[in-house]
């Protein structure tokens, strides 16, 4: 199981977040741990979702290199110097640790600084049985190649036909991009009572996917948790909870 990677994609507002840290629930409950969460979104809420304080970013560490110059510890090199502030950027829970990549880079070349970064965060993967990444929308962060693979993707939709028209981007994307993603599954989340329209749902499931699209329905206890500014790591009563686990054992049994 070393180095097994999911990853959660989907245009911003459809629940992505919530779905990624319900499925650390998920490991965490299953006994996979210790567990790496990659919150790869510049609008950064994975550890808020997780009780999780953020410490550095990834892309703060970036800017204020750039600001360095040569000012180094005597004796240090600008690669071992980045690798060591980068550490410092690993955020320890019960279980799970967290990093936080950050906003993008602003003007100028941070490539040095890219390049050992993602050797960084792409060696700290081999550390942890599993590793969950919480995607920007556009998928940028898999296609700097940050992340090695991806053994399965999670597209997170919301019941309406941009989220879905979303998805058949990250879809597109996957392929234009050349990115190694193995397996991969739709989540339509916050289907009201009433369900899913047909229409949608005969669209999803045209899609060229691994398993049936998994249909999650509003969920107030998720909703509670989420006002309150509460993790969702302890959450126990709540029919999402339920369909999330069920995803990772089959994510689990087929990767």
């Amino acid at each position: 199981m070393k180095g097994r990677v999911i990853a959660v994609a989907g245009k911003g507002g459809t629940g992505k977040t919530t779905i990624g840290a319900l499925l650390i629930r998920s490991a965490l409950k299953s006994k996979v741990e210790p567990i790496l969460a990659v919150d790869a979104d510049p609008n950064y809420c994975l550890g808020e979702a997780m009780g999780m304080d953020v410490g550095e970013t990834v892309g703060l560490l970036r800017e204020d290199f750039g600001k360095l110059g040569s000012d180094l510890p005597p004796g240090m090199s600008k690669a071992n110097y980045l690798e060591m502030q980068a550490n410092k950027a690993v955020v320890e829970g019960d279980g799970v640790d967290l990093v936080t990549m950050g906003r993008q880079e602003g003007p100028g070349c941070y490539c040095f600084a890219n390049d050992v970064l993602r050797s960084v965060v792409d060696n700290l993967q081999d550390n942890y049985p599993l590793v969950v990444v919480d995607n920007e929308a556009g998928l940028e962060h898999l296609s700097r190649r940050t992340t090695r693979h991806v053994d399965w993707m999670v597209m997170v939709s919301d019941p309406a036909p941009k989220g879905l028209r979303a998805i058949e981007r990250v879809l597109g994307l996957i392929g234009e991009l050349k990115l190694d993603v193995r397996k991969k599954s739709l989540v339509i989340n916050r289907v009201p009572e009433k369900g899913l329209d047909p229409a949608l749902l005969e669209r999803a499931e045209k899609m060229r996917l691994d398993a049936p699209p998994l249909l999650v329905p509003a969920d107030h206890e998720i909703e509670k948790k989420d006002i309150a500014g509460e993790s969702l790591l302890d959450i126990e009563n709540c029919q999402s909870c339920g369909l999330v686990d069920e995803l990772f054992s089959q994510i689990m049994e087929r990767t």
